[in-house]
């Protein structure tokens, strides 16, 4: 692969201005930042609930399956979420025209219409009319997050970019966190419906929220380029390919894990270990501040020891700790849960940083979707899998074994990738990125 060369000091300063580069913490990080919350509490909705629609839209009866005690079999359940991950490949092109038509443009797009059909999902009358209306705005908030990163990363120099990527997906966090936590404490009161409902509240917020988004100057520069490779099929070219290929696969492990361990981790601790509602809320809410503790470690390991090894690290712990959280015990779904989040804190800058980093800004968009597009079908994958081997006698123990323990080789891939830290994007392409910023006004 090849070695990544830095800008010179004098050039990085003349970049920066010229392309209007912002601190991580600039009002508009900011906003993109709550744009991203907005999707983590739409998106997270079906996992938060995801017992309670089983319940209302299922049939609980007397015995010991999973069927019997949540409603509807674990092959079900695990079919039903992995169409909700699958119809995220759609965000592949949605993602992929940012990179023709603006970063600004898009995410407001998606945004809005994918709480709208949120909101609509409260609606459903029985679990698979669920599936279809909440598959349908999957892939909107999917490319949401998405371009969060993707304009967090572009606004920021070097210095700032991992910080602004754990700033976003510390804002997703928090609103799945919120989703999670109102779903713990009042699913008595409001049940799955009133769960989703309650996604009109961020709809509006990011409806008057809509001036303060901006376009990164880094497109905008971009965007008077002659020429404009073609969006999605154009970021994997011969000269990105490898690339591509590599985090792609990286991105697939870490969903096989992530997928179905995020996915049943409310059910399972609902109507498996029977854990309080205030309990879940507790766990939630230690979780939340692990996953801050992780995003804080994660952009200082990053910045200082490098991209490369602090995602080897983070992607060993993810598999373990996912694996942890299901061998049956309240006290090992505690920890697995928790330090799982921490896990995923410590992993998000290294690799938010590293998708800007090793591409140019005409296909930086359409990159970033071939990701997600590796991480849904490690979804789905892990989400098939895992849900068949846990139905045989309600084995979640040995699903988490043998869907996420496998996946910590992958970790190895990193090392197929050029370490990115302390450069700009520029430097990796200078005849795509650099000259055309330092001579276009």
């Amino acid at each position: 692969m090849t070695d990544s060369v830095a800008v010179p000091d004098d050039e990085s300063d003349e970049l920066a201005g010229r392309l209007q580069l912002r601190r991580w913490s600039d009002p508009a990080i900011v906003a993109i930042a709550f744009i991203a919350l907005a999707s983590g509490f739409g998106q997270y909705g079906a996992v938060a609930a995801l017992g309670d629609v089983s319940k209302q839209l299922g049939h609980v009866a007397p015995g010991a399956s999973i069927a019997d005690k949540v409603g509807l079999s674990g092959t079900s359940l695990g079919v039903g979420l992995a169409i909700i991950r699958l119809a995220s490949l759609g965000s592949l092109p949605l993602i992929g025209i940012a990179d023709r038509f603006g970063r600004r443009r898009v995410i407001l797009i998606v945004t809005m219409v994918g709480l709208g059909l949120t909101v609509v999902a409260a609606a459903s009358p029985g679990y698979w009319w669920f599936v279809v209306i909440f598959a349908c705005g999957r892939p909107l908030l999917s490319a949401t997050n998405a371009l969060a990163e993707v304009m967090g990363a572009e606004e920021t120099g070097s210095a700032d970019r991992s910080a602004a990527v754990a700033l976003i997906a510390a804002g997703y966090g928090v609103g799945a966190g919120l989703s999670a936590i109102v779903h713990s404490l009042a699913a008595g009161a409001l049940g799955f419906r009133g769960i989703f409902a309650l996604a009109a509240v961020p709809l509006v917020a990011v409806y008057a929220l809509r001036s303060r988004v901006e376009e990164p100057r880094r497109f905008t520069v971009a965007a008077a380029a002659a020429e404009h490779p073609t969006p999605v099929l154009g970021a994997v070219g011969r000269r990105y390919r490898g690339r591509v290929i590599v985090l792609c696969a990286i991105g697939f492990a870490i969903s096989v894990v992530t997928g179905p361990a995020n996915s049943f981790a409310f059910l399972y601790a609902q109507d498996v270990l029977h854990l309080a509602g205030y309990a879940t809320a507790l766990v939630v809410v230690a979780a939340g501040a692990a996953g801050v503790l992780g995003l804080l470690a994660g952009r200082w390991l990053a910045d200082r020891i490098g991209r490369r090894l602090t995602g080897t690290v983070a992607l060993v712990a993810i598999a373990c700790t996912g694996t942890l959280a299901y061998t049956g015990s309240d006290s090992a779904y505690e920890a697995g849960y928790i330090l799982g989040v921490l896990s995923g804190g410590l992993l998000a800058p290294a690799v938010g940083a590293m998708l800007a980093e090793l591409f140019p800004t005409s296909v930086r968009a359409s990159v970033t979707g071939w990701w997600v597009t590796a991480g849904v079908l490690g979804a789905v994958g892990g989400l098939v899998a895992f849900g068949a081997v846990a139905d045989v006698g309600n084995q979640f123990a040995a699903a988490a074994e043998l869907t996420f323990l496998p996946t910590a080789a992958a970790a190895a891939l990193f090392w197929f990738l050029p370490e990115t830290k302390g450069h700009e994007p520029e430097a990796l392409w200078p005849e795509a990125d650099l000259g055309l910023a330092l001579d276009q006004e």
